[in-house]
């Protein structure tokens, strides 16, 4: 049993204790602390703001415990609840990050940032359906968002619903002609589909918008090597691999979306041996993290 005098002394430091001690018949009426709410907002706000600087430069473990307290100090910010949900969702804790983005919804339920954030959130998590629900509500209250419309074609793709996918990518490209990811989606859908030369044509312009994007080169190198012109879709294909590295992990490019038609396919362009040696010489540049130190 604890020490009584000992919690006695430990209530009189919290000032939850009188100096005097009452008679055994007396209530005691324990002393309440006043918190002034404004100020403890104010507080929460500064943690808030504190949190999301850390967040800019990717410190999302510094940034967690700031922003969960921000919230106990200010619980009825929507931008606080949503600035954690967003930190969860950074750092993979999907379920937390979904609790923490329904609670800022409540308190404003018609915020398109923490629509679109829950539709990325359910997209994480396999769930299409719900996805596209909260990203179409969102795009209800603000249309013609293109990341929100490519988050929407994405979660149509996983469907194999290709024509809607379709319609969702042309309305982000309408919106910003510069959105490449979404043009090579497009050629993505279009060699499941068949359409080879529709498909290059794709990402030749996702490739004139961004030279340094590896991702349609590789996808056009393959579709070349894959018609019989292989020389230059070997070429095409050294440089995306030279370019990132990733590229060549046949598991990567599932998670980019690449469907089976098209896997299949990189796979048989991988192992060639210009390729097998085009890797191989990427992951030899790939710096390798440290090891631990040798004992002195």
């Amino acid at each position: 049993m604890p020490n009584r005098n000992s919690f006695l002394s430990f209530l009189v430091l919290l000032g939850l204790w009188g100096a005097a001690q009452p008679a055994s018949a007396q209530l005691l009426v324990p002393h309440t602390v006043q918190l002034d709410p404004a100020k403890l907002e104010r507080q929460g706000l500064s943690l808030a703001q504190e949190a999301a600087q850390l967040a800019q430069f990717q410190q999302y473990e510094l940034a967690l415990p700031r922003a969960r307290l921000a919230t106990q100090l200010a619980p009825k910010s929507p931008e606080i609840w949503s600035l954690l949900g967003g930190l969860y969702l950074q750092t993979n804790d999907l379920d937390n990050g979904i609790t923490a983005l329904k609670q800022a919804q409540k308190l404003d339920q018609k915020n398109p940032a923490v629509l679109f954030a829950l539709g990325s959130a359910y997209f994480q998590k396999n769930n299409y359906t719900t996805a596209i629900e909260y990203l179409k509500s969102g795009l209800k209250v603000k249309p013609n968002v293109p990341g929100a419309l490519f988050d929407l074609g994405n979660a149509y793709l996983m469907l194999r619903q290709f024509s809607d996918a379709v319609a969702q990518y042309e309305k982000a490209v309408a919106q910003d002609k510069e959105f490449w990811p979404a043009i090579n989606n497009i050629g993505l859908i279009k060699y499941e589909s068949g359409e080879v030369d529709e498909a290059i044509r794709r990402w030749r312009a996702a490739v004139a918008i961004d030279a340094k994007a590896a991702e349609p080169q590789l996808a056009m190198a393959v579709a070349l090597y894959a018609k019989g012109d292989r020389e230059q879709g070997l070429t095409l294909g050294e440089t995306a691999i030279q370019i990132d590295s990733r590229y060549s992990d046949l598991k990567f490019l599932k998670e980019n979306l690449w469907g089976d038609r098209l896997l299949n396919d990189t796979k048989k362009f991988l192992e060639t041996p210009r390729m097998r040696a085009t890797i191989a010489q990427s992951q030899e540049r790939t710096p390798k993290p440290p090891g631990p130190s040798s004992p002195q």
